[in-house]
C-alpha cells in the first residue's frame, strides 16, 4: 500500500513548487511545505496558488461542451478548474492546433464537406490502422472551415446541442485566450499541454516540439515558474522539450504493458511496467518533474472491474520528488470502477463522489476529470475546505 494522505489544506505553488520538488528543495510526496515563491503568468498578474491535489479539466469540459474547443475550455475555466488541458498535433503548414488525435473524423464534421472528401485516407500511427482525415493533410486556414462536435454522441447526447458550434482553435488562438483570461481575472490561467505522437509526426518533417517552445516563448510561458505544465507519452519528446523550456515537464503513462512509441521505434525493450518501478521512476526523475499515469496504475482494477489494492506508485514518485497527476476520471457508470456504479444504465452517472475519494486518498497531487466541477467539489470535500 502507498502513502494515504490525510486531508489538509495542503497548497502548492504549482510550476514554482514542481520544480523545487524536482531539485529536493520541496517535498511533495511527503506533505512538506511549499517554498512561497511567486508563479508570475504571462500577463504578470503573479502568482496563483494551486491546491493540492489540484483538478485538471480533461480537454476543458468535456463532460459538458465537445472537446478541445474554446467553448469547452472557457466552461472549465468558469467552473473554477485549476488548470485546463490541451492536446497538439499539427496541420500541413506547421501550426498547432487542439486536438485530441490527428484523426479529426470524429470530432469534426470533415466528412459532410465534399471539397475534402478526396483526402479520405488510410494511415498507420503509432502502430493502429486508421481511416479518416487527418490533420497533418489540411493547412489551418482548411481547418477552420471545419466545425467541432461531441466524440462520443452515444454517452453524452446532450453535448451534441453544440455541434458545429466552435472551429478547431489553434493553440495559439488558445493561448491570447489564455492571457485575455488571466489579465480579466487577475491571475494566471493554468494550462497542461500534450504533444501527441511525436515520433509520428517527426518523421513527416512535423516536429511538435520546436514550434511549440516558439509559442510557449513568445507569451512568456517558458520559464520555470510559468503557468504551464508540458507533457507526453514519449519520454523522448520530453527530454526535447528541457532543452527548449524550463516549465515543469510531466511524463505521461499508459497500460503496464504498453510500450512508450519512441521506445518502439528505438528498439528500447523498456515497458510502462519498467518505468513505474524505483529504477525507472528514477531515470524519469533525471528529465522530468512529473508523472501522468493511468489511475488503474494506481490502483488496479479486478477481474470483475471493482477496485483492487493501491500499488506502491504514489510512494515510490514522491521518493524521487515526482508529482503525480494521474488520468481520467468521468462521471458516467461506463467509465467508473464496477464498485461506484449506479444502475444499469451506462452513460447514467455513478457514485463519482465515491470514486473520488478513493483515488485522493492515495496521496496524488492532481487529478484530469471530464466533469472538473464533480472533481472540484471531490478536491474540497477531501481537504476539508469550508
Amino acid at each position: 500500500m502507498g502513502q494515504e494522505q490525510q486531508p489538509g489544506r495542503r497548497t502548492v505553488l504549482g510550476a514554482a513548487a514542481v520544480l523545487g520538488a524536482a531539485t529536493g528543495a520541496v517535498a511533495l510526496g511527503g506533505g512538506a511545505q511549499a517554498a512561497d515563491r511567486p508563479a508570475a503568468g504571462s500577463d504578470g498578474t503573479g502568482s496563483r496558488r494551486l491546491p493540492t491535489p489540484l483538478v485538471v479539466a480533461h480537454r476543458g469540459a468535456s463532460g459538458y461542451r465537445p472537446e478541445h474547443t474554446l467553448g469547452s475550455y472557457q466552461l472549465a475555466l468558469d467552473m473554477g478548474a485549476d488548470v485546463i488541458e490541451q492536446d497538439l498535433v499539427p496541420t500541413k503548414d506547421g501550426h498547432l492546433v487542439c486536438r485530441h488525435e490527428n484523426d479529426i473524423t470524429a470530432t469534426t464534421d470533415v466528412a459532410g464537406h465534399p471539397e475534402f472528401a478526396s483526402r479520405k485516407t488510410t494511415k498507420t500511427v503509432d502502430g493502429t490502422k486508421l481511416t479518416g482525415w487527418f490533420t497533418e493533410d489540411f493547412t489551418l486556414a482548411e481547418l477552420k472551415t471545419l466545425r467541432a462536435k461531441e466524440r462520443i454522441p452515444k454517452q453524452r447526447q446532450h453535448n451534441t446541442l453544440y455541434d458545429g458550434r466552435w472551429e478547431v482553435p489553434s493553440f495559439e488562438e488558445v493561448l491570447e485566450w489564455a492571457e485575455k483570461q488571466s489579465r480579466r481575472r487577475g491571475r494566471p490561467v493554468w494550462l497542461h499541454i500534450e504533444t501527441k505522437h511525436p515520433t509520428y509526426f517527426r518523421k513527416l518533417g512535423l516536429g511538435l516540439e520546436k514550434p511549440l517552445a516558439k509559442l510557449l516563448r513568445r507569451y512568456g510561458r517558458h520559464k520555470a515558474h510559468a503557468p504551464n505544465f508540458v507533457q507526453s507519452f514519449e519520454p523522448s519528446s520530453i527530454q526535447q522539450l528541457g532543452k527548449l523550456v524550463d516549465c515543469p515537464r510531466v511524463v505521461l503513462l499508459s497500460g503496464p504493458t504498453s510500450r512508450p512509441w519512441d521506445f518502439v521505434e528505438a528498439g528500447d525493450p523498456r515497458t510502462v511496467a519498467d518505468l513505474v518501478k524505483p529504477e525507472g521512476l528514477k531515470w524519469i526523475a533525471g528529465f522530468a518533474q512529473g508523472i501522468g499515469p493511468t489511475l488503474d496504475l494506481i490502483i488496479p482494477r479486478k477481474q470483475d472491474g471493482s477496485l483492487g489494492e493501491e500499488t506502491t506508485l504514489v510512494r515510490d514518485a514522491h521518493a524521487q520528488k515526482l508529482v503525480l497527476h494521474p488520468y481520467t476520471m468521468r462521471n458516467e457508470n461506463g467509465f467508473l470502477p464496477a464498485d461506484f456504479r449506479k444502475g444499469d444504465d451506462p452513460n447514467a452517472y455513478g457514485d463519482a463522489f465515491g470514486a473520488f475519494k478513493r483515488y485522493f486518498a492515495t496521496g496524488i497531487d492532481g487529478l484530469f476529470s471530464d466533469q472538473c466541477d464533480t472533481a472540484l467539489l471531490a478536491a474540497a470535500d477531501f481537504r476539508g475546505d469550508d
